[in-house]
């Protein structure tokens, strides 16, 4: 069921540019980029995750985080293998920093999902535990028939992403919780592998559409917990009309290639919770804890 991309252009020698994110992948015949899901075959970048979940689930709302979305429903939860990050502490790294064929999965049209989410009462459909983004072909797909069918649809992702497809998606998103990895370029590049100023376009695109946001935090001991960078970042939310929207502190915990980490302390996440509601954020939630 491998789909052609809707953004990329072809360069020499057989060579394709990835459009889809700021890193440009150049990708040579028979290879993939940066994400693994979007492979060079013969001239044409293709998703080679579409119509391939990896994961289904129905959660409650709330696990996303989504706090003030429709609270007390469910969403059925679908995520395709991939991500264009290469976060140190992820979570999730069975299923997003491996190739398709490395993981089992389902073979499901766009109207088989959203089959399955009216079969199972649920009002939306969460893209989740990846990077839905990688598989944007595929989320617009399911997104676009889901509005067919009054349902909502949710992004739950780390925003790295060009405006242009961004833009293509944003008709079709109710709400979104938006990974805000730490408020500093640096720590975006040498333990994400992005760049800070990308994430936040994305945001300010969102709210613009008329997106619901909710915005995450992990907070990772020696990485992202210096108390002013939280205050910085904690001003640009309020200053760009962002301070009704939730904010979730989540505490890190032992991850992938950062086993050696503690836990965060949770007086750590009481003081950055504190430091959020003084510049204004006005609704502030503790995850992990």
């Amino acid at each position: 069921m491998n789909r052609e991309s809707r953004y990329y252009r072809k360069l020499d020698d057989g060579v394709v540019e990835c459009q889809l994110c700021p890193h440009h992948c150049h990708i040579a015949n028979g290879k993939t980029g940066r994400c693994r899901s979007r492979r060079n075959h013969d001239g044409v970048l293709v998703s080679e995750v579409y119509g391939k979940p990896c994961s289904l689930a129905i959660d409650p709302i709330e696990k996303k985080p989504l706090y003030h979305f429709h609270p007390g429903t469910t969403c059925l939860s679908i995520a395709c293998t991939g991500c264009n990050f290469r976060c140190l502490n992820c979570q999730n790294h069975d299923i997003s920093q491996v190739a398709p064929e490395d993981v089992d999965h389902y073979n499901l049209t766009p109207e088989q999902v959203v089959g399955l989410c009216l079969k199972y009462h649920c009002p939306g459909i969460a893209y989740t535990y990846t990077e839905p983004l990688t598989y944007i072909e595929y989320v617009t797909d399911c997104a676009r028939l889901a509005h067919e069918k009054g349902l909502w649809n949710i992004l739950v992702t780390a925003g790295y992403i060009c405006q242009e497809p961004l833009a293509d998606l944003l008709p079709y998103l109710d709400a979104a919780n938006i990974d805000l990895k730490s408020f500093s370029d640096e720590i975006y590049q040498c333990v994400n592998g992005g760049r800070l100023s990308v994430v936040l376009d994305t945001i300010i695109a969102m709210k613009k559409a008329g997106v619901w946001i909710e915005l995450t935090n992990l907070i990772i001991p020696g990485v992202n917990d210096d108390m002013e960078m939280i205050r910085r970042m904690c001003g640009w939310i309020v200053d760009n009309g962002l301070a009704d929207n939730p904010l979730h502190f989540s505490r890190f915990f032992p991850r992938y290639k950062m086993q050696a980490v503690p836990p965060t302390p949770v007086q750590t996440l009481k003081e950055v919770k504190r430091i959020a509601l003084d510049e204004g954020v006005k609704h502030v939630y503790l995850g992990n804890v």
